[in-house]
């Protein structure tokens, strides 16, 4: 051959190559770009970054770009502020109690419009979580990093104390019969039971009673006009708190993210017995101990069956400033969220529980289960809950507030205050707030 042929056909073949990467890029940047604004960090962001990789590798339509804008009350801000300018994401986590806030706001696109247009099948989503962020009958947001608080002990500590474990589903006596024979038989060294000061476990135990914190029916029939806070649900929460602290059973490590890391390190260095907290954090725990793990659903009252407790987390909410096409790239990506192995995989790694009915089918789960039997629990209490208004959440502008108003309530209880005095104090401080608010609102 030629030495001019062989030339040709090398500068051809060079055009060629050329040509198909000009295409190839081409179409990398012909995908839709949908911005993920996220609060995740850890196992949970390392998680969120391979499902985008994972979706944008399974289509050519969408680049899911995900971006940690940091904690949950900072990026409800940032979603208010950016909203209807380029900086806004087409996605958007958005933290449990903000849900009233953001739907009043009309920022987003609600879900039900995709889940309509595609006949998406919802009755596979857990019952509880999808109800939380619905409102007459329809669903403003998916459901997503979700948890419910339980109650944790360690098994391997009661074994070695000779005491029987809780049932799974233990009434408050129950749980004190443990706890005070973990204060006797180890001589006073290990505490038995930690509650903390924290507003969401109160209103657990007020849903776990089915008692409604909010007036119209926790918020879902109407605005909220008033919340009760001293209620009989309430008091005898508090009441069983104090009774395990006038026995010597009790631990208080006080309130805030100092007070949950001091209540996870006295349990895992089995200095404490028992403690409730939520279930996400179920990996934390078993990651930082030896000892056989155990979990309970959460404690209820003697004298009354368990409602069921609401679910914490957040939900993915689709901004309606964006372009039809950026919208359905957005609920593209959380349909692939929602889908079975994705949901196992994502309680595998990061303790939220998964929300897809069909994945408790997946090996993903089989195998956790089969490793961690304690893990399984959460899931179940989930499924168990059949949900009404008390258990469903509460739809309430300024759950920020309540929660500072009931957590000094449970310090001054805490501290020796009148129970039903400090209870009606956070309720008159929080009615005062509704009152201004709903006004200045035009509620």
């Amino acid at each position: 051959m030629k030495r001019s042929k062989i030339f040709g056909m090398l500068a051809l073949l060079l055009m060629f190559s050329v040509g198909l990467a000009g295409c190839v890029k081409t179409k990398a940047a012909s995908k839709t770009k949908i911005v993920f604004w996220n609060e995740m960090t850890g196992p949970a962001e390392v998680q969120l970054d391979k499902f985008a990789k994972q979706f944008n590798a399974s289509q050519s339509k969408y680049e899911v770009v995900p971006e940690y804008e940091g904690s949950y009350n900072g990026v409800v801000q940032k979603i208010i502020q950016t909203h209807g300018s380029g900086a806004s994401p087409a996605l958007f986590q958005s933290f449990d109690i903000s849900t009233t806030q953001l739907g009043n706001l009309k920022l987003a696109t609600p879900v039900q419009k995709f889940i309509d247009r595609d006949n998406y099948d919802m009755s596979k989503i857990m019952p509880v979580a999808k109800k939380f962020y619905s409102k007459n009958g329809q669903q403003l947001s998916m459901p997503f990093n979700t948890s419910q608080p339980v109650l944790y002990y360690n098994a391997s500590l009661l074994k070695r104390l000779g005491i029987k474990n809780p049932p799974k589903d233990p009434s408050y006596s129950d749980i004190t019969r443990v706890a005070t024979q973990i204060i006797q038989k180890s001589h006073g060294k290990i505490k038995g039971l930690s509650v903390e000061e924290y507003a969401w476990l109160l209103e657990e135990f007020m849903a776990n009673q089915k008692e409604e914190f909010a007036n119209h029916d926790n918020g879902r029939s109407s605005t909220p006009t008033a919340v009760k806070i001293d209620t009989p649900a309430a008091r005898t929460a508090m009441q069983w708190v104090r009774d395990n602290i006038k026995k010597g059973n009790f631990m208080n490590y006080g309130s805030g993210s100092n007070a949950a890391a001091n209540e996870m390190a006295a349990f895992l260095s089995g200095k404490l017995g028992i403690f409730l907290q939520s279930s996400a954090d179920i990996g934390q725990i078993t990651a930082g101990t030896k000892d056989k793990l155990g979990v309970t659903f959460y404690p209820h009252a003697d004298g009354h069956k368990a409602n069921g407790v609401a679910i914490g987390g957040a939900s993915l909410w689709i901004s309606n400033d964006k372009p039809k096409n950026v919208q359905n790239g957005a609920w593209e990506f959380t349909k692939f969220l929602m889908k079975p192995e994705n949901q196992a995989k994502w309680q595998e790694q990061t303790g939220y529980m998964a929300l897809n009915k069909e994945s408790q089918k997946t090996d993903t789960l089989k195998n956790l289960y089969k490793k961690v039997p304690a893990a399984k629990v959460p899931s179940e209490q989930l499924a168990r809950t059949v949900p009404n208004d008390a258990n469903s959440g509460i739809l309430l502008e300024g759950l920020v507030q309540e929660r500072v108003l009931t957590q000094t309530a449970m310090q001054q209880i805490y501290g020796g205050s009148n129970i039903s005095d400090s209870l009606k104090t956070a309720e008159d401080g929080m009615n005062t707030f509704i009152k201004n608010n709903n006004k200045a609102n035009g509620y």
